[in-house]
């Protein structure tokens, strides 16, 4: 009979760590908090100051820190390598020998070929993973530099643009180049890294190459104490910033809610009171909006909220500018 192979191995290790994957995390990520079927934690290994960007599946043992695009993984074995710092083999042997596996037999492993062979694998992928970084960040470069040079050539957005009409909403910070694209910057950290173009049909598109996932448009000054709110779509956070007059974070799309909710609670602590405002997709299946939502709000300890609709507005409407342009509309009609 052959001997199994490491990689065999370390995937049996992983599967058996599923058995007790509550006790394990436990001792690997004791601050951590079970939310459902996912251990939310903080990113022990870059010391982040709160949990939430930092969740592993406890049913597949993925793991993923939404504040750092590198640091993600598929497995048990592969998540407390990256918290110690060593190889994978090692946190197998880890994990083999705190569950009593027995999996692991010194002597049916070749010690020095399978270390010589582990340090080779390793070596090859972290000089894929730094070229794929390189290519990446370049990437993210250039369309950082593109959306400086759109910015500063763009004037002020007419009000008349067939967007801004359609949405009931002044241009407030949008600029607008030629044949009516209206620019939404897009920041991280406080500085420019990419555009969300709208053209004059409403269809939006960002730049290619550009950084989206963690990075926001913001609307309004944050100050100690405020309320802020962070949304979707640009249309939407404009209507909450004019009817609240708090200042907002747009994040785009709903996928993108959870990162920049954590990103907003690491960077201003408890000093805001932070409000999820989340689309309501009632016609559509699995609701995305609604959890999104719901899904960032737990992540970044912040509240949420959802449109207030009426009975009689139509089931087709979603957001807050929905809300808005439906009652706006309503009060003509009632005139």
């Amino acid at each position: 009979m052959s001997k199994p192979s490491t990689p065999d191995l370390i995937r049996q290790v992983a599967s058996h760590a599923l058995n007790a994957v509550e006790n394990l995390l436990l001792e690997w990520l004791p601050e951590g908090t079970r939310k459902g079927r996912e251990w939310l934690a903080r990113n022990t290994a870059r010391g982040d100051r709160h949990a939430g960007s930092f969740g592993v599946s406890m049913d597949t043992g993925r793991w993923n820190d939404f504040a750092d695009d590198a640091a993600h993984g598929g497995d048990l074995v592969s998540l407390l390598a990256y918290l110690r710092g060593c190889r994978q083999v090692e946190a197998a042997q880890e994990i083999d020998q705190r569950l009593a596996l027995g999996l692991f037999d010194s002597s049916s492993l070749d010690v020095e070929l399978l270390q010589k062979r582990i340090q080779a694998n390793d070596e090859a992928r972290q000089l894929a993973s730094q070229v794929e970084l390189q290519r990446l960040q370049k990437k993210h470069g250039d369309a950082a530099n593109q959306a400086a040079k759109l910015w500063k050539m763009a004037k002020s957005a007419d009000r008349q643009h067939n967007y801004l009409q359609a949405k009931g909403l002044p241009p407030l910070q949008l600029r607008q180049l030629s044949q009516g694209r209206l620019l939404v910057p897009l920041c991280c950290e406080g500085r420019l890294v990419n555009l969300q173009i709208i053209d004059d049909t409403g269809v939006k598109r960002f730049l290619t190459g550009g950084r989206v996932q963690s990075c926001y448009s913001p609307l309004g000054k944050v100050d100690n104490g405020c309320r802020l709110y962070i949304c979707e779509g640009w249309a939407t956070g404009a209507t909450l910033h004019i009817h609240t007059g708090s200042p907002v974070i747009c994040a785009m799309n709903a996928g993108n809610l959870k990162p920049v909710a954590v990103a907003m609670r690491e960077r201003y602590g408890e000093s805001v009171e932070l409000v999820i405002a989340g689309d309501d997709d009632r016609q559509t299946l699995g609701n995305p909006g609604r959890t999104a939502a719901n899904r960032a709000a737990n992540a970044a300890n912040a509240l949420v909220l959802f449109p207030d609709w009426p009975t009689d507005a139509p089931a087709e409407l979603s957001d807050f500018n929905d809300l808005h342009l439906w009652r706006s509309q309503h009060k003509k009609n009632q005139l």
